[in-house]
Parts: structure tokens; C-alpha cells; sequence
């Protein structure tokens, strides 16, 4: 059962993006990752959308059109020296950065698929899906955290899921991705204690964004009931609101969409 003391009122409602990110300073500027792929594109439009932002950063290793509010360049997590240029980046054409949001994961590529069984198992998987998953973000938290202003609301949220919960694992299965996710869930929670004690209101989220028709799931959809099945829209709108909600008291948790707190 959820925590009656959280500050997130479980929802499933989206909203308009005038009545998006309304805890956070006027003219925000936000940094979002993986801004070229589904739910990264998504976030982006709608931070663009919402008249409390000022400026976005879209980054990803594909081209994404820029605008008057939407600013571009390429990123690769598998590269720190690329994750660190780009923090660069940020502080030039930014500034400050109040809000930075990771949509990237690694489930299938290729000959990379999802193992079913420990024999499936291969060190070469078991490190693209950690480096991708788990030291990136982190990577991006150690980059992008000094860019954050000491006053104010701030974020940082990470897309995880649900599967890398291991209290909720009662299927087994899919061992780089569940292992690698709840690295993330580890690492996110670690920062958020240890940034606390500078950034007195930064948040720090790992979010689960439900089921969503995305390259990355779409393999895995066909068992999926259709009201179970979301649109990048309706999940980028939701996991906004739960950033907007969250306090914090709320920083280091695993969140999903409707804004349950997850066990890790």
C-alpha cells in the first residue's frame, strides 16, 4: 500500500501542458535524453508546450528539430566524454538546467534479446544493457547535477520499470534488463540522499512508465490488454505530473505513472 505521507495523489487523468510543471520556478529550462525516440519525443513536445518552460535541450544520437524553445545536439551514454560535452552544452546555451529527464533503455537490439533462461546469459549483454540502463544515467546525474541552482525546485528523473523491482519479480526471466534497471533504481536512490544535503529541493525519480507503444516494447505488446497499452502522449503527460507533485520527501523512489510507489 502506498505511503499516506507521499506528496503524489494517484491518478490516471492527463492534463493540459499550461497546467504542467507548476511547482517548479518560472521559465525553467530542461535537458531531456533520448529526445528522438517515443516517449523522449513526447516529453520534449510537451515541455515545449508548457508556458513554465523557458528552454530545452533535446538530446539524442539522432538529429531532433529545433525551434524557438527547442534546442538540439547529439549524445551517446556509452561515451563519457560525450556525456560531459554535452553537460558543457547545456551550460552554455542554458545556464542553468532545473529539470533533467533520462528516456532511454536498452530492452532488444538485434541479436540482443531478453533472456528467458541463465544459459541465454552473455558477459557482452550483461554490459551493453548495465552501460546503457545504469552507468549512463549515472554518468548524466554526475554531469548535469552541478548545472542544478541550489534554490528552487529541481529534478532529475530516470525512465526504470517495473520489472526491475526486486520484490515485485515473481516471473523470473529477462535478467540483464531486470538486473541492470534495479542498478538504476540503486544508484538513483544513492544520489538523491547524497544531493540532499546541498540541493534542499531537488528531486530525484526513477519512473515507471507503464506499458508503452514504443520501439522498445513493441515485441512484447501482442499479451498487453488494450487499456494497458499507452501512448507516448499519455505517458510522457503522466510521469510529468507525478514530477510536478513530488517533494522532497519523494526523491529517491521508484514511481510509477499514476504516481504508485513502487517497492524496490
Amino acid at each position: 500500500m502506498r505511503n499516506r505521507s507521499m506528496a503524489i495523489t494517484r491518478s490516471t487523468n492527463t492534463v493540459d501542458p499550461s497546467q504542467l510543471l507548476t511547482t517548479f520556478p518560472d521559465h525553467l529550462n530542461a535537458v531531456v535524453i533520448g529526445a528522438s525516440g517515443g516517449i523522449g519525443s513526447a516529453i520534449t513536445k510537451q515541455l515545449f508546450q508548457a508556458p513554465k518552460v523557458g528552454r530545452v535541450l533535446a538530446l539524442s544520437r539522432t538529429s531532433v528539430k529545433q525551434n524557438e524553445k527547442v534546442f538540439a545536439a547529439q549524445i551517446d551514454l556509452e561515451n563519457p566524454e560525450k556525456i560531459e560535452a554535452a553537460a558543457e552544452h547545456a551550460k552554455e546555451c542554458l545556464g542553468s538546467v532545473h529539470l533533467v529527464f533520462v528516456a532511454t533503455g536498452l530492452l532488444h537490439d538485434g541479436d540482443l534479446q531478453p533472456e528467458k533462461a541463465l544459459r541465454s546469459l552473455t558477459p557482452d549483454v550483461l554490459a551493453r544493457s548495465f552501460a546503457i540502463n545504469a552507468i549512463g544515467p549515472a554518468l548524466l546525474a554526475r554531469s548535469f547535477i552541478p548545472l542544478m541552482p541550489r534554490e528552487g525546485k529541481t529534478a532529475f528523473a530516470a525512465i526504470s520499470a517495473r520489472v526491475g523491482s526486486i520484490t515485485d519479480n515473481g516471473l523470473g526471466g529477462w535478467y540483464s534488463y531486470r538486473a541492470s534497471k534495479a542498478a538504476l533504481n540503486q544508484l538513483m536512490r544513492t544520489t538523491a540522499i547524497e544531493v540532499a544535503r546541498k540541493y534542499k529541493e531537488a528531486v530525484f525519480l526513477a519512473l515507471h512508465p507503464g506499458t508503452t507503444e514504443t520501439s522498445l516494447s513493441k515485441p512484447f505488446q501482442s499479451g498487453v490488454p488494450k487499456n494497458k497499452l499507452f501512448t507516448p502522449h499519455y505517458s510522457a503527460n503522466r510521469m510529468l505530473q507525478v514530477i510536478d507533485q513530488a517533494e522532497p520527501r519523494d526523491s529517491g523512489k521508484l514511481i510509477a505513472w499514476d504516481g504508485e510507489v513502487l517497492p524496490y
